[in-house]
């Protein structure tokens, strides 16, 4: 460098990223081999974003000022020679958003240094460049809880003559994530042609848009799995994973010039469908416990019936200003309805009719799905219907703490005809309160005299 034997910017403690508000602070080290002139020596620290419409081009055809401060460390006179070190400190914006670089533009922080020398005398700069961190947190996201499904139903055309549909439905479990977290997909295929589809495959998707006269679109695949075809006229259930490696921020918030989304992309080959499920990808994941919750259903009994089906005299006592009514007569059994009758049908099936498993619990006959897994990767994992768990298994604190219910063994028993309530006699309701007045009952002298 001449005179200079050494001009460099270092930043205190060697830190390189910051965080919006913070300070950044470091000195100029100046070593002069030879006496130099100088009318001042500037520090400068700037933060911008600029547009290029080649790929890793430099020549900006927009730009967005973030900030630009400068300082003066040193005035008008002449450096010694030695070694020359100069503070400084500045302020960074709570505005500015997060370092970003693309193909098309980028959003640079750096600290520059000038040395300004008399007239037809060589100036001198250097500059050092610094990284911003703007935390994402997915929790203050809008609609961010949920998961992100989406569905298509394509209709295609083979062998010139024959119409087929297909039809594609997937969501993931989330739609916001941080790197390292993994990304669970559900796909659903149901192939109703008789042409065996293409490969399935899944892939997570950046697009980055950089706004000038002609919006400049830049799409690039970050990962991609595949699964296999679905065969003529069958459903299939994929199931796969995909790792969120390090990635910018969904939100460059601040910045005007730049916007970045992803998605995950689920397409067959053949036919050409395709759908798209957009997700968030920041800086704080999702905390479980910030979730909205929602209202609790009322409770139900544990035959499948509501509270309100019981009988009126279990539920609520008759009013003291409505005469008491009397003691009810058994009801006789009803006889089996035939499927064409028009009465209103019960609150709970009949008992012939209810289909109760050996291990006590009404099961849908329907709930053992069809569906062939197909390709599942070794990491995905589901719910099975046939799964059985431990019969030590602690029991439902809920259940434990309810009333007794009726019990099954092996086919289903009527209710009783007077259901058991906490705190009342076990005798038919209103036994020997009758509204006829009844005479005190003989002592036990009268008894023997007579």
């Amino acid at each position: 460098m001449g005179k200079l034997g050494e001009f460099e910017i270092a930043f205190d403690k060697n830190k390189v990223v910051y965080s919006p508000g913070e300070s950044i602070s470091g000195t100029v080290t100046v070593n002069i081999n030879q006496p130099l002139q100088c009318k001042a020596i500037k520090v400068n620290c700037n933060g911008f974003c600029g547009i290029t419409s080649k790929v890793n081009d430099t020549a900006w055809t927009v730009e967005e000022q973030y900030f630009n401060n400068s300082v003066s460390v040193a005035d008008k006179g002449t450096l010694k020679l030695g070694e020359h070190t100069f503070p400084f400190k500045f302020l960074i914006p709570d505005t500015a958003p997060t370092s970003f670089e693309g193909n098309y533009g980028r959003i640079i922080y750096r600290v520059r240094a000038f040395i300004d020398t008399p007239r037809f005398s060589k100036d001198y700069s250097t500059e050092k460049q610094f990284y911003l961190l703007r935390l994402l947190n997915l929790n203050e996201v809008p609609d961010i809880w949920g998961v992100s499904s989406s569905a298509i139903t394509q209709q295609f055309t083979y062998m010139l003559v024959k119409t087929g549909t297909v039809v594609l439905n997937a969501h993931t479990d989330m739609k916001g994530y941080t790197p390292d977290q993994i990304i669970q997909l559900k796909v659903n295929i149901h192939n109703q042609s008789g042409k065996t589809t293409g490969n399935i495959a899944a892939s997570l998707v950046q697009r980055v848009t950089y706004e000038t006269k002609k919006p400049t679109h830049d799409v690039k695949t970050i990962a991609e799995v595949e699964g296999g075809a679905v065969k003529a006229n069958k459903e299939v259930e994929w199931k796969e994973q995909i790792i969120i490696p390090p990635l910018p921020q969904s939100s460059l918030s601040g910045c005007e010039l730049i916007k970045i989304e992803y998605y995950i992309k689920v397409s067959l080959k053949s036919p050409d469908v395709m759908l798209t499920l957009p997700i968030q990808i920041g800086n704080v994941s999702l905390d479980k416990k910030k979730r909205p919750t929602k209202k609790s259903s009322p409770p139900s009994s544990t035959d499948g019936t509501s509270a309100s089906a019981l009988p009126a005299d279990t539920t609520a006592s008759p009013s003291p200003t409505q005469p008491r009514s009397q003691a009810p007569k058994p009801a006789p059994r009803p006889a089996p309805r035939s499927r064409t009758s028009t009465h209103s049908s019960p609150s709970a099936p009949p008992a012939e009719h209810l289909h109760v498993p050996e291990s006590g619990t009404p099961t849908n006959e329907d709930l053992g799905s069809k569906r062939q897994s197909q390709l599942v990767s070794p990491n995905a994992f589901s719910y099975a219907p046939g799964l059985f768990f431990p019969q030590n298994q602690s029991p439902n604190p809920v259940a434990a703490a309810a009333p007794s219910a009726p019990e099954f063994s092996g086919s289903a028993r009527p209710l009783p005809l007077y259901p058991t309530v906490p705190g009342a006699s076990s005798m038919p309701p209103d036994y020997g309160t009758s509204a006829y007045p009844q005479d005190a009952p003989p002592s036990y002298d009268e008894s023997c005299n007579t």
